[in-house]
């Protein structure tokens, strides 16, 4: 990273703490829910209940993000979401009774999905074209970070089962994103848009590096191509040539779970157990081996997303993922036959699965959806298609137990893998190559299709 990209990385570090404090989520409450179960005697219903509040949270927090967002502004609505997150963090904690556990779990989700719409979209609009896609997937690669933090964590606490010490224990880092917010600039873009010329300015030759002119070009493209929009309203975005944009973005996350990453993600224990490894202890150790390689593959991602595009690695993790995912499902059949031993290979075909996932699937949607929209209407956008992304996550998670009752574990990774052969064609078709594009030349592309 260049001098000339030092503030917009030091913003990114800062902002994707969005993302790590969204992953941590999803790592501690797998650990915390067994002991929360055996406090409140939950049912498998109540359970649920208790996981499945976030996601509605989320799809609510991403609508009310696309409706504030381009008035109050990303940075405004980062810190919102983080004094939200702790807020719920502190109160689940402290919950007396199952019901009050749902209502602060809800509140987290809300915070959840107003910081997983702002963040990406306030880390693309203060970032050079050139680096825009590394930054980006920063974004992807704290969530994954806060994955394995949240497994590392919960067992480490699991020997004393204090699920509230586990559950509090996300306020510190939503704490840290608060505080290191109000020290940011806002985005530049944002303030073009609400004629605060001369502080964008300042914030761009920042990002520039002191470049006076090149920071006063970028404020005449920025404000030329605004001047070519209409006025817009959520409407527009189901009209040519914004309706492409949308059928990209939100086409994009509604694959990325249909693929069925949360089916591993959240019910990996259960998949290795099916798969055959006996203990409770060998299930969850090869959880957490998920957990690093999603990790360590979203490394991939940000080191050639600007150097290979956004398509290629699309293409290539849809493409892994239909092997590794059709390789799954031939395993779990053949472990199904007496004698099979297939077993132990379902691991290692599920780690080549997270791995093309990390790179590919994980990081781009969170970019496509920063790109490709019109600026007067960018936030309500990426609202809108996280919320599709959320819902979709809903759908997932609550379809893959019935799903493996009914049809069976090996036909369900078969149905994953047909849904990742079609992300291929969708790719080739629809979405657009972004990468070494201002965001102005992207929307001025996209403005000018009929």
């Amino acid at each position: 990273m260049n001098k000339k990209s030092g503030l917009a990385l030091n913003t990114t570090l800062i902002a994707a703490i969005a993302g790590l404090i969204t992953g941590f989520d999803t790592g501690i409450i797998g650990g915390a829910l067994g002991f929360i179960s055996e406090s409140f005697a939950l049912s498998s219903l109540g359970k649920g209940i208790v996981v499945s509040m976030v996601l509605a949270g989320g799809i609510i927090g991403a609508l009310i993000n696309g409706a504030i967002s381009d008035r109050l502004g990303r940075k405004a609505m980062i810190i919102g979401a983080g004094i939200l997150y702790a807020a719920g963090a502190a109160s689940s904690a402290l919950s007396p009774n199952p019901e009050f556990l749902q209502i602060s779990r809800f509140v987290l989700g809300l915070a959840i999905g107003a910081a997983c719409a702002s963040a990406p979209l306030y880390i693309a609009e203060i970032s050079p074209a050139e680096k825009r896609g590394t930054l980006v997937a920063l974004f992807q690669l704290a969530i994954t970070i806060g994955i394995l933090a949240g497994y590392f964590l919960a067992k480490a606490l699991s020997g004393s089962g204090n699920w509230r010490l586990m559950l509090v224990s996300g306020v510190l880092p939503a704490a840290g994103l608060v505080a290191g917010m109000i020290t940011l600039p806002n985005s530049p873009r944002w303030l073009i848009r609400m004629g605060r010329v001369e502080e964008a300015k300042k914030i761009l030759e920042g990002v520039s590096g002191g470049d006076t002119l090149k920071a006063g070009a970028e404020v005449e493209e920025i404000k030329r191509v605004l001047a070519m929009e209409r006025k817009t309203g959520l409407s527009e975005l189901l009209r040519p040539p914004v309706s492409y944009a949308l059928a990209a973005a939100a086409g994009l996350f509604i694959l990325q779970q249909f693929s069925g990453i949360n089916s591993v993600m959240y019910y990996a224990p259960v998949i290795f157990r099916e798969a055959g490894l006996g203990s409770v202890d060998t299930a969850l150790l090869a959880t957490v081996s998920v957990g690093v390689v999603n990790v360590l593959a979203t490394f991939i991602a940000v080191w050639l997303l600007d150097r290979a595009g956004r398509k290629p690695l699309l293409c290539a993790g849809f493409g892994g993922m239909f092997l590794s995912l059709a390789a799954v499902g031939i395993l779990f059949a053949l472990n199904a036959e007496p004698g099979g031993g297939a077993g132990a290979a379902i691991v290692p075909a599920v780690w080549l699965y997270v791995a093309c996932f990390a790179f590919s699937l994980g990081p781009i949607p969170w970019l496509i959806m920063t790109e490709v929209f019109p600026l007067s209407i960018r936030g309500r956008a990426v609202g809108l298609v996280t919320m599709a992304g959320w819902g979709s996550n809903i759908i997932i998670s609550l379809s893959f137990l019935p799903l493996m009752e009914t049809i069976g574990i090996a036909s369900t990774f078969w149905a994953y893998s047909v849904i990742s052969f079609v992300g291929i064609f969708f790719v080739w078709r629809i979405v657009p190559e972004t990468r070494g594009r201002t965001l102005e030349e992207i929307e001025s592309s996209l403005l000018a299709k009929k």
